[in-house]
């Protein structure tokens, strides 16, 4: 079946978050899910559900887990037991899970920023220290890890690492290199690693992604990786998402937790249908997103050249270094007030992310062309 991502769908007369928080006049490229129709297949499951008629308490479908086993298999050479996977709601709740059940008041929860503020929101929700090991951006504008930070952010009350891969919003794809000395210092140091993998899926050509907990025995028993379907076939608002824990007690220790299992049979039935009958979709969409994002970093260099921006190696999320516009004050402001555009603002998203906006380029062609035209308009408007 041949996908149609070019044809605008109007979510403005919907309960869509995305195109609700602004006026009528603002094209809305900030929070994180895209402007398209799902894959026919989760539609057919889902129709199929509700003619069911009775919407009761639930557990997931045995098939559910046979599907992922052999998706984490098949993609990352990782082979996990059907019993390491526990289900719930989202991956944001996933965070606070694993701060609850590893982190008391005076312990620490370290994280990477600039990211993805409930990451570093768990500890603070969870009563715990917040700790950082920023990421630093070379000249080239590319992020990278900071050894030297994160070993010295790793203290003896460290007690979970909340890892971002893919990276959201830098957009990194961490290298096999990089994540076998992450996992070597927080096993040495008996640190829980929490790995958000949420965009695993959204990788672009030259990459792979890596789960940290697949590089072996040892790291998976130090870890707990979150997924979901959510990103990778658009259906955040199901809220089903999944924790893989190959250690028992680990997974002992989680599932005592009474919010763990508490998923709504639409979010099942979908990620069983986006996952066994889905890969033609993804496969589509992940073209037309490639697209995209060489559309939006051609189009910057050649428009923007004031803007710098690093191609993202994962997700559909830009993230736009506004530092030498000579912007005053907040670049999301700018852009919202002066050309119509709701995007994130970089200070969102904790330290080093000030003079940055991150740009949602999940939509279809026209609306991200008319975006960056009016982002350009307004950059060269006279200021007062």
């Amino acid at each position: 079946m041949l996908y149609d991502f070019d044809t605008p769908i109007d979510r403005r007369r919907s309960d869509s978050t995305k195109w609700h928080v602004y006026g009528p006049d603002v094209l809305p490229l900030w929070t994180a899910d895209m402007d398209f129709r799902v894959p026919e297949p989760v539609l057919t499951a889902l129709r199929a559900r509700v003619e069911h008629g009775v919407f009761g308490y639930c557990f997931e479908p045995p098939e559910l887990r046979e599907v992922i086993v052999e998706r984490l298999a098949r993609l990352y050479g990782w082979r996990v037991e059907p019993e390491a996977i526990l289900f719930e709601t989202g991956v944001l709740a996933g965070f606070m899970h694993v701060c609850r059940a590893f982190a008391g008041r005076d312990d620490g929860v370290l994280v990477q920023p600039p990211v993805y503020p409930p990451i570093f929101g768990a500890a603070k929700l969870n009563g715990s220290i917040h700790q950082e090991a920023p990421l630093v951006m070379r000249p080239d504008g590319r992020w990278e890890i900071d050894f030297d930070a994160f070993e010295a952010a790793a203290t003896t009350s460290t007690r979970v690492f909340i890892l971002c891969n893919p990276h959201n919003p830098v957009g990194r794809v961490f290298s096999r290199a990089e994540l076998e000395r992450l996992a070597s210092i927080c096993v040495e140091r008996g640190i829980m690693i929490c790995s958000d993998e949420i965009h695993c899926d959204l990788i672009f050509n030259g990459h792979r992604h890596v789960p940290i907990a697949s590089l072996d025995q040892k790291v998976a028993r130090h870890s707990v990786t979150l997924m979901a379907p959510s990103k990778t076939f658009n259906v955040p608002g199901l809220r089903c998402s999944f924790a893989i824990v190959p250690d028992p007690a680990l997974r002992r220790r989680l599932a005592g937790d009474a919010d763990f299992s508490e998923v709504n049979n639409m979010g099942l039935a979908a990620a069983l249908a986006a996952y066994r009958d889905g890969q033609e979709w993804l496969d589509q969409v992940l073209a037309y997103l490639q697209a995209n994002r060489d559309f939006v970093v051609n189009y910057v260099r050649r428009e923007m050249p004031q803007i710098d921006l690093v191609a993202p190696e994962a997700t559909y999320l830009a993230w736009m270094d506004c530092r030498r516009t000579g912007i005053t004050g907040s670049p999301q402001k700018f852009f919202l007030d002066g050309a119509r555009v709701a995007l994130h603002d970089g200070a969102w998203f904790g330290t080093r992310g000030e003079g940055f906006v991150r740009l949602n380029f999940g939509c279809t062609r026209a609306t991200l062309r008319e975006a960056l035209e009016r982002m350009t308009e307004a950059l060269r408007s006279p200021r007062a």
